[in-house]
């Protein structure tokens, strides 16, 4: 492969939501096991390497469907180097939620960019410690420019876990033609000793519409179900915003980890088809 250089009230109100600014989709829960199908064959994938900063490029993993309605740049959590070789194989993170789903988005006709960390943040501790920083902002930016302009398509920032500090972030400091059109927040970082959590970013600067995807079991201490009002009472710019609750499933080892209910184990299909089509709406 080439590398290309370049009961809803009543659950509203016990999260604290205003009903009038937030809505509240019905919950996904596991699909019944399908007969025998057919499954929507792989895309091929390509590398591709885009100019950000002076001497540093951002690599992606791109999907293009053959009739993409929007772009979505996928932000793997943990530290978010997956190492993405010239073949399109990962080093790290293959299993991680938004990753492992890539060709599940693709095929909701959206043209999927899978973001590894740049190129002068190749080794530990990649994108630890460098998510909320300028640098990290303008990588960001270049790759919104770079499919807004390749594609004439709407870009959505989709993170998971650590990668919702990435994708708020980016949402509170990039605005207008620069900015992301829509953000998902799936399994949101809302507390955190160590950085600042997403409900610690001026939310209130988001003026896109944002989704919140979040699993009723999240075991991760940093990411109670509980503790959303945290992060849902300040989205009071977005134009439109909602919250997608998510059950069942499967939850095996670290509760943080992505085989766990933080990692949406067992109802990944319906999570992304249900997230593929709030953002498609109009």
């Amino acid at each position: 492969m080439g590398v290309i250089r370049t009961g809803w009230l009543v659950m509203g109100l016990a999260l604290g939501l205003r009903a009038q600014a937030l809505e509240l989709l019905p919950a996904v829960e596991p699909a019944p096991q399908p007969e025998a199908a057919q499954a929507a064959p792989a895309l091929p994938a390509q590398v591709v390497d885009v100019p950000t900063r002076p001497g540093v490029t951002q690599r992606l993993l791109v999907l293009r469907p053959a009739q993409p309605r929007a772009a979505v740049v996928l932000l793997a959590g943990g530290h978010g180097g997956l190492q993405i070789q010239g073949d399109g194989t990962l080093k790290w993170g293959g299993g991680n939620f938004l990753v492992r789903t890539r060709q599940q988005f693709a095929a909701q006709d959206l043209l999927v960019a899978v973001l590894d960390a740049p190129s002068d943040r190749q080794r530990q501790p990649f994108l630890s410690g460098f998510r909320q920083t300028p640098e990290h902002l303008a990588d960001l930016k270049a790759v919104i420019a770079w499919l807004r302009a390749g594609t004439g398509l709407p870009v959505w920032l989709v993170g998971t876990s650590r990668g919702t500090q990435s994708a708020a972030y980016a949402a509170t400091e990039l605005t207008g033609p620069a900015g992301p059109d829509g953000v998902v927040l799936s399994a949101t970082i809302l507390r955190d000793p160590r950085s600042r959590a997403v409900p610690a970013l001026p939310l209130q600067a988001i003026r896109v519409p944002v989704l919140v995807v979040h699993h009723e079991r999240d075991g991760c201490p940093l990411c109670a179900y509980a503790d959303l009002p945290l992060l849902t009472e300040r989205l009071t710019a977005a134009p439109r915003s909602a919250l997608l609750p998510v059950r069942g499933g499967q939850d095996v080892g670290d509760p943080c980890e992505a085989q766990a209910h933080h990692g949406f184990n067992g109802v990944e299909t319906p999570v992304v088809r249900q997230t593929a089509a709030w953002m498609l709406a109009r």
